[in-house]
């Protein structure tokens, strides 16, 4: 199992509707919106870091109003 914290930066006004995008994810198992550098937080879990790459790269960026994401990958103990 692959888990992974992705720090998203969104385009002003699009915050709401960004979130709703992610949120209907079913790799994303948490969402929350932050205030600071980033506007949002998502914990994805995945089966692996290549669907972990796959999901931010082809599902999360490519979402209009998503301007940048930084991915935590992280491990449960």
């Amino acid at each position: 199992m692959a888990l992974g914290f992705v720090l998203i930066k969104v385009s002003p006004m699009r915050e709401r509707e960004v979130y709703e995008k992610i949120a209907s994810l079913k790799e994303v198992e948490e969402l929350y919106p932050l205030f600071g550098e980033y506007d949002l937080i998502a914990k994805v879990v995945v089966r692996d870091f290549e669907e972990l790459s796959d999901v931010v790269i082809n599902k999360i960026r490519s979402i209009k109003g998503v301007m940048e994401t930084k991915t935590l990958t992280g491990a449960r103990f």
